[in-house]
């Protein structure tokens, strides 16, 4: 009997793009981020992204990994960098990943062009209650109840939710910048759309407990009406 199993996966993963290399700058703008989503990011993966600092040899990664980990985030590799960087990576016991299309960011790459990942709708007809995840990698999730505080629903493309939305949508999750969601009754604790996220705090409150939908517009989440 085979003792394990070692397969590829398709995982979403939070990616902390690094812009400077001033701890102090760091620390103080992802514990604001943080404390507006607490359960959200609480020990949560996270990779570190070093394409914007790789000319900067001086980065301290150590310092960074100590304040990913003081706000609740895990991380658990790096992406880009120069050389240097990523060997301080792996003396820290961080893997190293490769960088990959932006648009895309965790699709497989595909040689043949009459190759294609078909397109697949999940739909749940219960509702998905608090500490349950419900994700649709290939395609749209339709949800025909409610999603609770606590509970979290995720999809490559759109997310439709004709109950009430009270929990953590995320659509686009692999960089689709034209993904969008839907609900009918609007009081999220958080959602994102490829990665721009925004919390309940944030949230317009004339809209709140309406049918809306929310998509990008310049990179920021936009919510209206429906």
């Amino acid at each position: 009997m085979a003792a394990l199993e070692l397969k590829g996966n398709l995982l979403t993963l939070m990616v902390l793009h690094l812009l400077e290399t001033n701890i102090d700058n760091i620390a103080n703008q992802l514990a604001e981020k943080v404390s507006k989503a607490p359960m959200f990011f609480q020990q949560a993966p996270v990779v570190i992204d070093l394409n914007a600092v790789s000319d900067e040899n001086g980065i301290d990664l150590l310092e960074v990994i100590t304040v990913v980990r003081h706000s609740g985030l895990i991380p658990i590799a790096v992406r880009g960098g120069n050389s240097q960087q990523q060997e301080m990576a792996l003396s820290l016991n961080l893997g190293i990943l490769t960088n990959t299309i932006p648009t895309n960011e965790c699709a497989p790459e595909i040689e043949d062009p009459s190759i294609s990942i078909p397109s697949q709708t999940k739909i749940v007809t219960q509702p998905i209650r608090s500490g349950q995840q419900v994700v649709a990698l290939n395609g749209d999730l339709i949800v025909l109840a409610a999603v609770s505080h606590g509970a979290e629903v995720l999809a490559h493309r759109h997310i439709h939710i004709y109950g009430a939305l009270r929990g953590r949508a995320l659509a686009g999750v692999n960089g689709d910048s034209e993904a969008r969601i839907f609900c009918q009754q609007f009081n999220a604790e958080l959602l994102s759309v490829a990665g721009q996220y925004m919390v309940n705090e944030d949230l317009p409150e004339d809209l709140l407990g309406k049918p809306v939908q929310v998509y990008l517009q310049d990179k920021s989440l936009k919510i209206i009406s429906l």
